[in-house]
């Protein structure tokens, strides 16, 4: 009985230490998916360090606030506070496209008509000097129109999906609107900023250089 026992014990040691190695060599196949940001920290925004830049925005009459620039491996992901005051008709044009970035907007406050569509009409290319250029929203164009443009109602709690390439256009805005920006950057074309930047930004007056 005894020599029964102690073969099953043997028996169950092996079993345990082959799954045991069976998992360690999943754990590091190297024909498996590896992460695309290997080892990367993640990034925490406390909703006190955004409200911060809104109050910011009103203070000194801002419109769009880049708050953090985030590498996340194949990409970069840009949090943005954006700030539009009341507008009854658009500015010549004010038609808007990114080439290389998208952008998601999530509405935090207010309502306006936001148009949206790929056809632009009277492209003009941005300067490669301008500030939102240079560390928003990477190189773009403006127009006068969008051909076929969808015009959409947007209000709090809305979401935007804009694809880098489409225009957008706010054609009217009540009173004003107050969204969080999300930008995809993939070809990595605005600078990194962490919070200590952050931190740096809000501490001081804006610069208004383009």
């Amino acid at each position: 009985m005894k020599s029964v026992l102690w073969g099953l014990a043997a028996v169950l040691c092996l079993a345990i230490g082959a799954a045991a190695a069976a998992e360690d060599a999943v754990r590091i196949n190297p024909t498996d998916p590896q992460p695309t940001c290997a080892m990367c920290p993640g990034t925490y925004i406390p909703a006190a360090e955004l409200e911060r830049y809104t109050q910011k925005a009103i203070a000194e009459k801002l419109i769009d606030q880049q708050v953090r620039d985030i590498d996340i491996g194949k990409a970069r992901i840009g949090i943005g506070m954006v700030r539009r005051g009341r507008l009854e008709k658009p500015a010549p044009d004010s038609v808007a496209e990114h080439d290389q970035i998208s952008e998601v907007y999530h509405v935090i406050s207010g309502a306006a008509t936001l148009v949206l569509g790929p056809d632009i009409v009277n492209r003009q290319r941005r300067p490669s000097t301008m500030r939102t250029v240079r560390e928003f929203n990477g190189p773009g164009n403006n127009g006068s129109d969008v051909k076929d443009g969808v015009a959409y109602e947007i209000k709090a709690g809305d979401v935007v999906v804009i694809p880098a390439g489409t225009g957008h256009w706010f054609t009217k805005i009540d009173d004003h609107i107050d969204y969080l920006m999300i930008r995809i950057d993939p070809d990595k074309v605005t600078p990194l900023k962490g919070e200590a930047q952050s931190m740096e930004y809000l501490s001081k007056p804006a610069s208004r250089g383009e």
